[in-house]
């Protein structure tokens, strides 16, 4: 395992602080174990430090434009995707998530290092920006953070950062849909562009009913419609899925997540609007020990609240808490399941493979993905998993977003009384279907769904909560679903 680099001034120590945090949420979610995450994670931070280093020594100054690159957070998260395919590579895929592993082998993960013009939409307009103006956008967009928080890291007015950012968005969606225009399209794509454009400026423009239809079966021109429409509240799941690819969504949740713990319940050992973050000689010369100790720590609070299900207390965290292991050497004979065994057991957070008819009960769930691969779950209640006795419970149905043919929903469960597993079932009115979920497996059978719990979340406290979230497919009409029920017992409307 390589050593972690050292931070060489203050500004790099506030970005090791910032950098870790996001680079070992991501490679959380890349493994399958919290040991290999770190192992990634410290591989991945090193590789990524360097290549940021690298790129600021090549930076001339006052040159009227910079080499295209991504700010420093991004760039971290690439680099943990691209040591990913290094382990693949090598012969140590078996310690990656399953369905990362299809992805890094399938066309999908070679757009993000193949012909520029062929690279994802989002991921060509942020290298395009000017570096303080895409810092900008990711972290008010993808990191969550507040804007007065943004404004601090950044050094620029909390007066007038809203309006900066307004600027900056419009200016992404300026560089997107130029990157678009240069991207190799057929003649029916080429004949979308103008139209498309129009579309996408205004929240009061109706999609005509061909252009709907191509963008629901065109991967480049969809892409380009989710970056260019600034309205709707798609834009972080554009951004994320663009520039990180595999697990963007799931990352982009986790990030919200770790915000409310930072911002609301509290930072350990500092708050981000408490002048912390000031630059002075002290903090350019903090121990390299103390720092990534901190960050650590820091990382570890967000990771493990992130993956709670919402509501619970301290003592339902730590039964709920994340005890995924590493995938085994299929080299090495396995031995018996027994605490701390890191090839005990193998578990993993749900994605699912869309289908028009339905999914396919497999083996085990794994991570949330924005390129869903693997297999799913089969919803039928297993024995000990709190299912016997009847719940009483009150369900929350969220359209958080939602575009042509496609929308994205979050379900939020109350339940009456403790548990130790659940599944959550309901039915679609107007045949809609889900192409993949986090935080729970999914299972399809016509129009009745069931989201069974991940292996980090089947515990629920007395009154607590339960959520996951999902994205679908619909067409004609996208009423809520009903019939709700938990375990098998029916729930009342939230």
């Amino acid at each position: 395992m390589p050593d972690l680099p050292t931070p060489q001034d203050a500004t790099e120590a506030a970005l090791f602080s910032e950098g870790w945090d996001a680079v070992l949420s991501y490679a959380d979610l890349c493994t399958a174990g919290s040991l290999t995450a770190h192992q990634l994670a410290n591989e991945a931070f090193t590789l990524g430090v360097r290549e940021v280093r690298a790129a600021e020594s090549t930076h001339v100054r006052g040159a009227r434009r910079r080499t295209a690159r991504l700010p420093a957070i991004p760039a971290l998260l690439t680099a943990v995707r691209d040591t990913a395919a290094g382990w693949e590579a090598d012969g140590r895929g078996h310690k990656l998530d399953p369905d990362l592993r299809l992805w890094l082998n399938s066309g999908k993960a070679a757009r993000f290092s193949g012909p520029p013009l062929e690279r994802p939409i989002a991921l060509r307009g942020l290298r395009d920006m000017q570096e303080a103006d895409a810092s900008l956008l990711w972290l008010a967009e993808v990191e969550a953070l507040p804007l007065p928080v943004v404004a601090r890291r950044l050094g620029l007015d909390p007066a007038t950062v809203g309006d900066e950012l307004d600027q900056v968005r419009t200016l992404f969606r300026d560089r997107c849909h130029r990157a678009h225009l240069d991207t190799p399209m057929d003649a029916q794509c080429r004949s979308y562009a103008r139209l498309l454009d129009a579309v996408t400026r205004s929240p009061a423009a109706d999609t005509p009913e061909d252009l709907s239809r191509h963008l629901a079966t065109c991967v480049r021109c969809a892409e380009a419609a989710a970056c260019l429409r600034l309205h709707g509240g798609g834009l972080p799941a554009a951004l994320a899925g663009g520039v990180i690819g595999w697990g963007g969504l799931a990352y982009l949740e986790r990030r919200r997540r770790a915000a409310e713990v930072r911002l609301g319940a509290g930072r350990p050992g500092a708050d981000p609007d408490s002048g912390d973050h000031e630059e002075g000689g002290g903090r350019s010369r903090m121990l390299r020990g103390g720092l990534l100790a901190a960050a650590v720590l820091l990382s570890a609070l967000a990771l493990g609240v992130s993956m709670m299900p919402f509501g619970g207390s301290g003592d339902d965290a730590a039964a709920a808490r994340d005890d995924r292991q590493p995938v085994a050497d299929p080299s090495v004979a396995r031995s018996a399941d027994r605490p701390g065994s890191p090839s005990a057991t193998t578990a993993g957070t749900p994605s699912a493979t869309p289908s028009a008819t339905g999914t396919t009960a497999g083996p085990r769930g794994t991570k949330p993905d924005p390129e869903p691969q693997g297999s799913t779950s089969t919803a039928a209640p297993q024995p000990g998993d709190g299912s016997t006795s009847a719940t009483a419970c009150r369900v929350v149905y969220d359209l958080v977003n939602q575009w042509p043919g496609g929308f994205q929903a979050m379900v939020t469960v109350t339940a009456d009384r403790p548990l130790t597993g659940w599944n959550v079932s309901w039915a679609f009115r107007d045949g809609q279907q889900v192409g993949q979920m986090w935080d729970a497996t999914v299972h399809q059978d016509g129009s009745r769904v069931t989201a069974t719990a991940a292996d980090y979340n089947k515990s629920v406290a007395a009154h607590g909560t339960l959520s996951f979230g999902f994205l679908a497919s619909w067409r004609d009409a996208n009423r809520a679903p009903n019939g709700f029920t938990l375990n098998g017992v029916a729930c009342a409307a939230g």
